[in-house]
């Protein structure tokens, strides 16, 4: 008796082709999209989609997790600074003390549950997936972003002449670490100045990122190294609490917005 049902090869194809359309038009509107699956958009996105918003992270690598895979120097461990290692606590990923106040643990471990944490929680995810441009309305603010298949930056624009397609969204989150490619596109335009972030320095900077994680433009906020980015705050190298108490903060700011709207 054969372990598997039987299935022909086009039931397979259907089955991805159209259930990806549909996410594809389900969220061509939605409540907050958040740009960058790094540990600071993923944190954002499962605490707003356990709030009950529509949330969709957009990610144009192939994987998620950002930096938070890899950990420092390609060396697979994290470390985190008293209380941060809370957020691990709570995901059920071991961590170990490693000096007053700090600890370290296996970054695969930690960034699979995170990842698992954003889509248990509803968070729904377009990889490979790039923002060309932004939505702004009449009223100044972002509406939406423009997005295109990540890969067609690799080809000559003869074959890459690919136009792109619009989500609206009621906020748009920059989770895009050190780019800080949303709030770029307002650069561009003059209509956002940002000062570029400044060399290491670890105390200072998860303070300083987690304080300034905010609304830097109508319907745009700021989260993780993109903070650092916009406001010419101290890089924080391979330690991860701040990334996730702003993650966490950029999802409140979040809310607010999305229920005054």
């Amino acid at each position: 008796m054969p372990l598997f049902q039987p299935v022909k090869e086009s039931e397979v194809t259907r089955a991805i082709v159209s259930s990806f359309l549909h996410q594809v038009e389900e969220y061509a509107e939605s409540d907050v999209i958040i740009v960058g699956a790094g540990p600071s958009g993923l944190v954002a996105g499962r605490e707003l989609a356990r709030a009950g918003l529509k949330t969709l992270i957009i990610e144009r690598n192939n994987y998620l997790g950002g930096g938070f895979w890899s950990g420092g120097y390609f060396m697979n461990k994290v470390t985190l600074r008293a209380p941060a290692q809370e957020f691990l606590d709570e995901l059920g990923v071991p961590c170990s003390p490693a000096g007053q106040g700090l600890y370290v643990a296996d970054a695969p471990h930690a960034c699979s549950r995170l990842i698992a944490a954003a889509c248990d929680a509803g968070v729904k995810v377009f990889n490979l997936t790039i923002v060309e441009d932004i939505v702004i309305h009449q009223d100044n603010r972002i509406a939406g972003v423009v997005v295109n298949w990540s890969p067609i930056i690799h080809l000559p624009k003869e074959v890459s002449a690919l136009d792109p397609i619009p989500l609206e969204t009621k906020v748009v989150i920059d989770a895009t670490g050190h780019d800080a490619s949303v709030a770029k596109k307002l650069v561009q335009r003059g209509m956002l100045q940002m000062t570029g972030e400044g060399a290491l320095w670890i105390d200072k900077s998860e303070e300083a990122v987690v304080e300034r994680t905010s609304e830097v433009y109508p319907g745009l906020i700021v989260t993780g190294m993109a903070v650092a980015s916009v406001f010419g705050l101290p890089r924080m190298g391979p330690t991860f609490g701040g990334m996730l108490f702003s993650g966490k903060r950029a999802a409140e700011v979040a809310r607010k917005i999305v229920t005054k709207r």
